[in-house]
């Protein structure tokens, strides 16, 4: 039995849509990765753990992973590929460093599934294109853009055959900026899309203005404002699946409905 948490995410859906055998973790039934005493129905008779963290710091994550090991043998972590860039990076990639560590700890067979940034995150961007042609937002360093899809196809892989031990960095074809993204975006659309970048400062008034909490901003706009530039392009969907990474094009054409 396989026990997939944040199963109503982007990499979630797409997950369980290809394990419709495997258990979801549902706060509907009274379970929350917070509080590890409301796990126990929901991992009875589980072997392996598909684990997405919701929380913005690693607080909770050790007592949670120890309730985990008293029923289960294995996890899947997903990761961010921003790790190997050091914790101090941002807040984000602080917290992936801080809970593979924690996983690492604690007793239980794992893999780690580090994934670079996802294709689905254009999605917060369909508002504006329903309202017009540009884009405006905070600018990030390019990375190679992965589809959702891609990442739970290896993550199917790694909890149907485990490899204990290991860590891969899923990646997509291309390494895109958000300039590209929203180019690539309007050819899928058909209309002229740009990209309009906003000031780290501007952006960050504007998500505390909109309520969001302090900690979530800091690490929206901090992620941005600091993740450095990566090149990297990995051919681990390739092996872990046996077919190449999708491109971002591939998943605009898959998404056009969500910008009309």
């Amino acid at each position: 039995m396989i026990l997939v948490t944040g199963a109503t995410g982007n990499v979630g859906r797409e997950l369980t849509t290809l394990l419709p055998e495997a258990r979801t973790l549902s706060r509907r039934s009274g379970a929350d990765l917070a509080r590890p005493d409301t796990l126990t129905e929901a991992l009875h008779d589980v072997d392996s753990v598909f684990l997405v963290w919701p929380f913005l710091t690693a607080d909770g994550a050790a007592e949670t992973l120890g309730k985990v090991a008293q029923h289960a043998r294995r996890v899947v972590y997903l990761s961010s590929s921003a790790v190997r860039f050091g914790a101090d990076t941002d807040p984000i990639t602080r917290l992936h460093t801080d809970l593979e560590a924690a996983v690492q700890q604690s007793g239980l067979e794992w893999t780690i599934l580090r994934a670079d940034t996802f294709a689905s995150n254009a999605l917060g961007w369909a508002g504006q294109l329903r309202a017009g042609d540009t884009v405006r937002g905070p600018d990030s360093a390019a990375t190679a853009v992965i589809d959702p899809a891609d990442v739970a196809a290896a993550a199917v892989r790694l909890l149907n055959h485990p490899e204990a031990g290991t860590t891969h960095t899923v990646t997509g074809p291309d390494v895109l900026s958000r300039a590209d993204q929203v180019a690539i975006l309007g050819a899928a659309l058909g209309r002229q899309l740009s990209f309009e970048p906003t000031p780290f400062a501007e952006a960050r008034a504007q998500l505390t203005a909109d309520g969001r909490p302090d900690a979530l901003v800091e690490a929206l706009i901090g992620s941005a404002e600091r993740r450095p530039r990566s090149d990297l392009i990995t051919t681990a969907v390739q092996d872990l699946t046996g077919r190449p990474a999708r491109s971002f094009r591939a998943w605009a054409d898959r998404n056009v409905a969500a910008f009309g």
